[in-house]
């Protein structure tokens, strides 16, 4: 991701799958705005609701604008889009299928 590229994470802070796209965010550097969200209650956030209206669940990742829902699969494009940073998951596909696991 680029230094200019706006990146924000919803999430919560309790929830592991709000984790992982944290843990992905800060092992390749990239700068980003966590946005906390009422998991739990009926509060959800205007932003939340335009960035995932199917589930409108946590993680939503928004990549200059554009939502990635699913902490795996916000995983997966944070490791793609970041190719310029040591990978998250192992270039064997055994290794790889093993860490998806």
């Amino acid at each position: 991701m680029a230094k200019d590229d706006e990146v924000i994470l919803l999430g919560f802070w309790p929830s592991m799958f709000g984790v992982r796209p944290r843990i992905a965010l800060d092992e390749k550097e990239v700068a980003y705005e966590y946005r906390e969200e009422d998991f739990m209650g009926n509060n959800k956030s205007s932003l939340l609701l335009q960035m995932n209206p199917i589930h409108k669940k946590i993680p939503v990742l928004i990549h200059n604008g554009k939502p990635i829902c699913e902490s795996f699969i916000a995983v997966e494009y944070i490791d793609e889009v970041g190719k310029d940073k040591a990978p998250l998951l192992p270039s064997d596909p055994y290794e790889r299928a093993q860490a998806r696991f």
